[in-house]
């Protein structure tokens, strides 16, 4: 039978076994097959890489050319090509669009086939992003989980900022995580008729000794804080992701893809700028953008008298060319300081005298109520294990107590 005949889709269906290391999908389902030719005792397969350079090349030429061959050999028995085929791998280039475009293919496919984690399957998770540092989203993240807590919620608080952790001082919170069965255990905090459950390398290293780990170091540590914790039931997971957009929080869209952003910004149209890269994460990453947070948006003087001492409109400009909400504009106050180490009460528990847990406290609302509400899905499965497990971890507590 002549080479002319065979099955072209077997040749595709060959292909798909070649897998691109780097981006860990096949050639096929990530778009880079560009075609298939039969002619003329030749099999040319035209092989779109991401670069020039690329120095995966010869691996996936080898990789196509085994495949191939492999069909050829296996169905040359049943009188399916012959002995002097050959097959010729063509690469080329792609261009910035179709790069862009197998990057985002390349998330969304790593997003379907996401590891398992020990965060319940009903719970809401939130992380909070900024494009750079110093625009409060720690402080925003310690005091919004202190809101929500205050609402009879119990709260998960991840600090992803690795190497940049402020969590437990913000929450005035001390001590060292410890292993049980394998499993970290979080350090807890009451609030009202609400519990925190706070994990972060703060608990595990000296708050002055450098952490220098490089980008996939760092990201394991994210993983295992998402596999290797015990987090038990929660109604929300706040995660503070570190600024930018890097390893941290592509390892957060792979292992969590269900996760919700919601971007941290100043008024400033430079920070806001950049806070569009945290913006273009979410949408690239298949993560949905829950909403805006402007923080230091004014100063109030005793006299009632606002000053926008950082300029004004980021967060609303934001807001328009994302197509998010504006959930927040946080004044600056005394209360915030990361130096007082008494962050934690600004969110409802004590109550601030500049009024900023008010506004806290309406952030929770619109995030518990209209943003991003815990269901209750009577009957569903999720619901029921996420019972189980708020009755398992209470019966726990209750037997550690006695």
């Amino acid at each position: 039978m002549p080479i002319d005949v065979i099955d072209e889709q077997a040749i595709w269906d060959a292909l798909r076994l070649v897998v691109d290391p780097e981006l860990g999908s096949d050639i096929v389902d990530l778009g880079m097959v560009r075609g298939i030719s039969i002619a003329d005792g030749v099999i040319t397969v035209e092989i779109a890489l991401t670069t020039a350079g690329c120095p995966l090349r010869k691996q996936i030429r080898a990789d196509v050319e085994k495949h191939v061959f492999q069909l050829l050999q296996d169905g040359h028995a049943a009188g399916i090509g012959g002995n002097n085929v050959e097959v010729n791998v063509h690469t080329v280039s792609m261009d910035r669009e179709e790069r862009a475009a197998i990057m985002s293919k390349a998330r969304q496919i790593a997003q379907e086939h996401a590891g398992t984690t020990n965060i319940p399957i009903n719970t809401r998770v939130l992380a909070l992003s900024s494009g750079k540092g110093g625009v409060g989203k720690s402080s925003v993240t310690a005091n919004l989980a202190i809101a929500l807590a205050g609402r009879g919620l119990t709260i998960g608080v991840l600090d992803a900022d690795i190497w940049g952790f402020s969590i437990p001082r913000l929450l005035s919170m001390q001590g060292e995580m410890h292993a049980e069965e394998r499993k970290i255990i979080p350090l807890e905090r009451r609030v009202g008729t609400g519990l925190l459950k706070v994990v972060s390398m703060g608990f595990l290293s000296d708050e002055e000794d450098a952490i220098m780990w490089r980008g996939m170091l760092l990201a394991r540590a994210v993983q295992q804080f998402l596999e290797e914790v015990r987090w038990g039931y929660l109604d929300y997971l706040l995660v503070d992701m570190p600024p930018g957009t890097g390893d941290v929080q592509m390892a957060i869209a792979r292992f969590l893809p269900r996760t919700e952003l919601i971007v941290v910004t100043t008024p400033s149209v430079t920070a806001y700028k950049v806070a569009q890269r945290a913006v273009s994460m979410a949408m690239k990453g298949h993560l949905r953008l829950a909403g805006i947070i402007e923080n230091m948006a004014y100063y109030k003087c005793d006299h009632g008298e606002v000053h926008y001492i950082f300029g004004s409109g980021g967060g609303e400009s934001l807001a328009r060319e994302s197509g998010a909400p504006l959930l927040a504009q946080l004044p600056i106050a005394a209360s915030m300081s990361d130096t007082a180490g008494t962050a934690g009460s600004v969110g409802g528990e004590t109550g601030a005298k500049d009024g900023l847990s008010r506004e806290f406290a309406e952030l929770a609302r619109i995030i518990a109520e209209d943003i991003a509400p815990t269901v209750e899905m009577s009957g569903c499965t999720a619901n029921m294990l996420a019972s189980v497990e708020r009755l398992l971890a209470e019966k726990k507590n209750t037997s550690n107590n006695s």
